[in-house]
């Protein structure tokens, strides 16, 4: 079960913390994932990571928010595989500040990495899947867009609409065999939360807080992807998967 082997996977985002993490489970499961990030000595680094535990996987180093680099970059995953199985549009950024403080320029920028470029990943995809009449989307959305915290509007307002926006391109691709889910961390140990886990206040509430009793490892998001790309999840569309240690099911 839950076998990739021959499958074609993207997972933008890939050169660190969770989308790495995603990238690794799908490779290790047997796809041949295209690894992007902004970064291409970071993604090459990653890459022979792959290749030196005999796993394959490609680098496509460009911009999500930059919509001609988002066309070329699929199309050309096309025209070397001749298909893409599996689309896992990860990439996104954080913006923390208070309402009265927070600028309409930063605002924009967290929507159009985190949901404006999901969507047209998702389109671009779409693109490829539809004639195959097979594929996998998942999304990376957020626990925060269930539970609310401070300061930052702008990532919760995008990852809402990227569950909605998920639960939307299900019903409308479901039609051409392609399932469209989300994946909704909660707080993991990666580099974006680094001082986060520094402090020892917060460090203190989501360990308190979360029922598990401890930050997520990032190891542990990957499975859930690989469930979802694969053909035992057929059947499973539209759906928002929390991978959170038990942090929303707590009052």
């Amino acid at each position: 079960m839950f076998d990739l082997t021959g499958k074609i996977a993207l997972v933008t985002g890939a050169s660190r913390g969770l989308g790495w993490a995603m990238a690794h489970s799908l490779a290790q499961a047997g796809a041949t994932v295209v690894l992007n990030a902004r970064d291409a000595g970071a993604l090459e680094a990653k890459r022979a990571v792959l290749a030196a535990r005999g796993v394959k996987a490609e680098i496509a180093p460009f911009d999500v928010t930059d919509e001609a680099a988002v066309a070329k970059a699929v199309a050309d995953i096309g025209r070397r595989h001749g298909r893409l199985d599996i689309a896992v549009l990860n990439a996104g950024i954080q913006h923390r500040r208070a309402i009265r403080d927070f600028e309409t320029a930063d605002f924009r920028r967290v929507l159009d990495t985190n949901l404006t470029a999901v969507w047209m990943l998702a389109r671009e995809s779409a693109r490829l899947m539809v004639p195959a009449r097979h594929g996998r989307i998942i999304v990376t959305g957020s626990i925060t867009a269930f539970a609310a915290r401070p300061t930052i509007s702008a990532y919760i307002a995008s990852k809402g609409a990227v569950h909605a926006l998920a639960r939307e391109l299900a019903v409308e691709l479901a039609q051409h065999e392609i399932t469209v889910n989300a994946i909704a961390p909660g707080y993991f140990a990666t580099e974006m939360n680094t001082a986060l886990v520094e402090n020892s206040d917060f460090n203190g509430w989501v360990c308190g807080r979360t029922p598990a009793g401890r930050w997520g490892k990032p190891e542990e998001l990957g499975p859930a992807c690989v469930f979802l790309a694969s053909d035992e999840a057929a059947f499973v569309n539209g759906h928002v998967l929390t991978v959170d240690g038990g942090f929303t099911a707590a009052m």
